[in-house]
């Protein structure tokens, strides 16, 4: 019988493509570096508003280097990002809300489909430019990603419910709580104690904590 595996928790919301870059190298090195990984589907917009940041794309210089910098690492990572043609409208204008709130009840009834059903998210706002606002599209991911289309119906009718809205605001506030400021977080448990790594820069000084961090690692890979 092997170690116990560490537990890593994910926060992340589709509307960010640094948390996509983090979501797949945690999602190829689960298995390797032995962690449990939790995702943790997380509205940035509350973290923003609680922490007082702002999105990056509000500064200039910051929006100039945005677009150069994920070019980069998409090719590294081999994660197919493209920007938004409409990109202020889709980030600042429509958001992620309804995308999350789905997401959060895909992990309470259907917690095996996150990861496809997030992955398929991410795909449609940052890959191909579609919409993730609107039911159609959003059901559109959950069946591409395995769900049955009655399965989806039932989750999106399940958006609006108090549970499934003060999950999304509690998973949010735990996030805060560990420091968040942004997304990605990811919050490593580690025997007695607890870091929280921003960012998707951060995977080799996370695979030093893990002590993985000799192995030539290079996180790349295809996203599957």
């Amino acid at each position: 019988m092997g170690p116990v595996p560490r537990t890593l928790e994910l926060f992340y919301d589709v509307l960010s493509p640094y948390s996509w870059l983090a979501f797949e190298v945690l999602c190829r090195y689960k298995n390797i570096w032995n962690i449990s990984l939790q995702l943790q589907p997380t509205l940035i917009g509350g973290i923003l508003r609680e922490s007082g940041n702002q999105p990056p794309a509000m500064l200039p210089h910051k929006a100039v280097y945005l677009r150069s910098d994920l070019r980069l690492l998409s090719q590294h990572h081999q994660v197919p990002i493209h920007f938004p043609k409409d990109f202020f409208s889709v980030i600042l204008k429509k958001g992620s809300l309804t995308a999350m709130r789905f997401l959060t009840a895909v992990k309470m009834e259907h917690p095996e489909l996150l990861e496809k059903v997030s992955r398929e998210l991410w795909m449609r706002v940052w890959s191909r430019d579609e919409d993730i606002t609107e039911p159609p599209s959003i059901l559109a991911a959950a069946e591409k990603a395995g769900m049955s289309m009655e399965q989806a119906q039932e989750l999106l009718e399940r958006v609006s419910t108090p549970q499934v809205k003060n999950q999304l605001k509690e998973t949010t506030e735990a996030a805060c709580k560990y420091g968040a400021f942004g997304l990605p977080v990811t919050v490593a448990h580690l025997q007695d104690e607890t870091h929280m790594l921003f960012g998707s820069d951060r995977l080799e000084l996370l695979a030093h904590l893990l002590g993985t961090s000799d192995n030539g690692t290079s996180y790349r890979g295809r996203c599957a």
